[in-house]
């Protein structure tokens, strides 16, 4: 016994946090010597896997905020490259339209204004900064939404539809962050519906504990890979007509994690040349669980 426990040990001390000492009887003395041995070995194991997953934890964040600081880098240099071609221009004095090229350059000063609201919003997000938390009527958010993108969209028949059997849908959560959200996946839809498509946002409270909020678009839909990799970052179904439109490629991302941060989820659907939908979940609640 007095061996083999001397062998486990020296295994232990090597590094092999596998090994435990046979416990035998537990009354005698070798015995609660064996197991006040294995209890050290297995809060010593329990430490070192909380260092290991602390440490991966720590090496995967530090590659996403790699990437994050790589893609947001390239975004901004697009921007600054034209507003930088088109003040050369007006130096040289070879512009021959200036307000042309005014327009261009207050164009692409906007977009990396927009860009850089967006990038601040997911990094505070990244940090898990406190929501300004309060009783939220998800269906007035969502008709505040939809009535903002009649006005700014005029040509796009946008309807509303309710379904609130199981009770009105308050949430607790960030009116403004919220709104948000629906601004975002609104203006997403009305940004990829082509002419005669139609734009439907919807609130229901299906009876589970939830309120359910969708917005489906007719419009051109997504194939498979898209609908698998439209919440990343940076990431567009069609760079050039995203780019044209004013998008930064961040506008799902940010939808994301939102709702995340409301404890809900968000889900896509959609079907090339049919249309898509996407579907916000929410926990119903006057004040946080």
């Amino acid at each position: 016994m007095e061996e083999a426990a001397a062998k486990i040990s020296q295994d232990v001390s090597s590094g092999d946090l596998s090994r435990r000492v046979p416990i035998g009887n537990a009354a005698t003395e070798t015995g609660q010597l064996a197991l006040a041995f294995n209890t050290m070995v297995d809060r010593i194991e329990e430490s070192f896997g909380a260092q290991q997953e602390s440490e991966a934890q720590a090496r995967a964040s530090e590659e996403r905020m790699r990437r994050f600081v790589a893609d947001a880098s390239h975004e901004l240099r697009t921007p600054l490259t034209t507003i930088r071609g088109f003040a050369e221009l007006y130096r040289q004095g070879a512009a021959t339209d200036v307000d042309g090229v005014m327009n261009r350059i207050e164009g692409e000063a906007q977009r990396m204004g927009v860009l850089v609201e967006d990038l601040l919003m997911l990094a505070r997000l990244d940090q898990q900064r406190p929501l300004s938390m309060a009783p939220v009527d998800v269906l007035a958010v969502v008709t505040e939404a939809v009535q903002a993108a009649r006005v700014t969209s005029p040509d796009w028949p946008i309807a509303l539809e309710v379904d609130l059997a199981a009770g009105p849908p308050v949430v607790f959560g960030d009116a403004t962050r919220l709104r948000q959200v629906l601004d975002n996946l609104l203006a997403n839809a009305i940004r990829h519906s082509g002419e005669g498509a139609r734009v439907m946002a919807g609130v229901r409270t299906p009876g589970d504990g939830t309120a359910v909020v969708t917005v489906v678009d007719t419009g051109v839909g997504m194939d498979t890979d898209t609908v698998q990799r439209v919440f990343e970052r940076f990431y567009r179904a069609d760079e050039s007509r995203s780019r044209d439109a004013g998008g930064t490629g961040l506008g799902l991302a940010i939808v994301r994690s939102l709702v995340v941060a409301h404890g809900g989820t968000v889900a896509v659907e959609s079907e090339l040349g049919v249309g898509t939908t996407f579907t916000v979940t929410l926990p119903l609640g006057a004040q946080g669980t």
